[in-house]
């Protein structure tokens, strides 16, 4: 199995399903995407999302009543040294918008791939490949570096 390889320098992008893999512990991704985590929580890296990912990954405990993983998940979003919330402005809808017009992603994708463009992410770390759709995104796909001999 793999494991990620960081940027150099520069913010990385954590989509909303790697935070939840992060909270929930989901092997093999958690394994996989240790070194950003680690990074985080020493100080030595940024991570960056859109508010758009506190809606998706809230979703899933509130459904369960599963108060004690709602909290994680509201500690690491709003109050993890180094993890950044962007809003969901104009600017990134009008380039969410001709994403989704040029790429095909779907709405939610579209914001997020728009989120991580305007703020020049790095590196963005999901496990959906359609990403790489996106021109100028570098994406990092956990399920296929798990994969990875």
């Amino acid at each position: 199995m793999g494991t990620l390889s960081l940027p150099t320098q520069g913010i990385v992008y954590a989509d909303a399903n790697s935070i939840i893999y992060r909270i929930e512990q989901v092997q093999p991704y958690l394994e996989v995407a240790a070194p950003l985590w680690d990074a985080l929580d020493i100080g030595r890296q940024e991570v960056f999302t859109s508010e758009l990912s506190v809606l998706e990954v809230l979703v899933k405990p509130m459904r369960m009543g599963d108060s004690s993983i709602e909290n994680l998940f509201r500690q690491m979003l709003y109050q993890t040294r180094g993890f950044s919330l962007a809003p969901i402005s104009r600017t990134v809808l009008e380039e969410a918008a001709r994403l989704r017009a040029t790429t095909g992603l779907k709405t939610p994708d579209a914001i997020h791939a728009a989120t991580a463009l305007l703020a020049h992410c790095t590196l963005f770390v999901t496990n959906d490949p359609d990403f790489r759709r996106v021109p100028g995104l570098p994406v990092a796909v956990l399920s296929e570096i798990a994969a990875a001999l």
